[in-house]
């Protein structure tokens, strides 16, 4: 797999580009070596549209709560948060409530009990992390999966309140300024263009997620902007430490991470992170089980696979074209890409 020669990935995404989606960008390393980095597309299907770059900013969605459970782990790593701890030192509102069992580890493995997220309508005159904080518990803490954006809210007011600063602060002292929140003015028009979701308009440079929105841009849950160089860097904290490179993370911190946390028939969970259940997951079938990975609305995607030491990223504006399930165009890529390197 070259970065210059053509390549059955390659061509997944040249196909895909102007019908899946107006802008792409990918990138593929192995042993922490580039070995493929290519962009498609425009960031827009219209008039306004401008070439996409291999080092374009693309709204990342939930794969913002890779990011923001990467800053938690780094307060486990540096003693100031404990996985199994009560969060009740910074939710005193949780004391006497059915969340005063919720610990970190529940947060970041989607089992706090918490319900999956709040209609963005039922939320407009309301604060959103106070929602998030005090609505009912759908389930036990514990007692099962419920993929929730309230509980990476959660996760993020808990990381304000531990280091007393705003959470765009918190992620660019440990990503740098490349990926961050809310971008200037000045930089939006280069950033591919997502839906048009007749509330906003067509929303080009900041947050799709409506929630996010209506919380200034910054959650834990969604809003990030980042190229997929950075999210390649991300999945390096995890693979550089498993495989006994220079990381930010101790080799058990990592496999603990990575492990499985909670069980679940569509998505095992570690701690942020998804992990390959089944051949019908987005990283298709050729991925081994041992694969961690997470998506986005928008049609962002990024799989590793530690038994090869391979990273691939997928970041797509897909939801420009509305929301029709892509997993079949992910899939396709990642198992290409599995076929052009020779590993299947």
């Amino acid at each position: 797999m070259s970065r210059k020669d053509s390549c059955a990935a390659d061509r997944v995404l040249r196909e895909a580009t102007g019908a899946s989606f107006t802008a792409a960008a990918a990138r593929v390393e192995r042993h922490n070596v580039l070995l493929f980095e290519r962009a498609y597309g425009m960031t827009r299907n219209d008039g306004n549209a401008h070439p996409v770059y291999r080092d374009t900013r693309f709204d990342l969605a939930s794969l913002t709560k890779l990011f923001v459970s990467t800053c938690a782990l780094e307060a486990v790593r540096d003693g100031r948060l404990s996985l199994d701890q009560t969060l009740l030192p910074w939710f005193s509102e949780w004391r006497g409530t059915a969340h005063e069992a919720i610990t970190l580890r529940m947060l970041l493995a989607h089992t706090p009990g918490m319900d999956s997220g709040a209609d963005y309508r039922q939320l407009l005159s309301e604060n959103v992390v106070r929602q998030a904080l005090m609505r009912p518990l759908v389930a036990e803490p514990a007692a099962r999966v419920v993929y929730s954006d309230l509980s990476f809210i959660a996760l993020g007011e808990l990381l304000e309140r531990l280091h007393g600063v705003a959470l765009d602060s918190i992620v660019a002292a440990s990503f740098g300024e490349r990926t961050g929140f809310r971008p200037r003015a000045v930089e939006r028009e280069a950033i591919p263009a997502t839906e048009d979701d007749g509330w906003r308009g067509r929303v080009q440079g900041v947050v799709h997620d409506e929630k996010a929105y209506l919380m200034g841009g910054v959650a834990g849950h969604a809003g990030l902007f980042a190229s997929a160089a950075s999210v390649a860097a991300l999945c390096e904290r995890y693979l550089g430490a498993l495989h006994g490179r220079s990381s930010t993370f101790s080799r058990d911190l990592a496999r603990e991470a990575v492990r499985e946390q909670a069980s679940d028939p569509i998505l095992r969970r570690g701690l942020g992170w998804a992990l390959k259940t089944t051949a019908e997951n987005s990283c298709g079938r050729w991925f081994s089980n041992a694969s961690f990975g997470h998506t986005g609305f928008v049609g962002t995607c990024v799989w590793a696979d530690p038994e090869r030491d391979l990273c691939a990223v997928l970041l797509t504006n897909a939801v420009y074209f509305g929301r029709a399930d892509t997993r079949d165009l992910r899939a396709a890529f990642y198992e290409s890409l599995i076929d052009d390197l020779g590993l299947r």
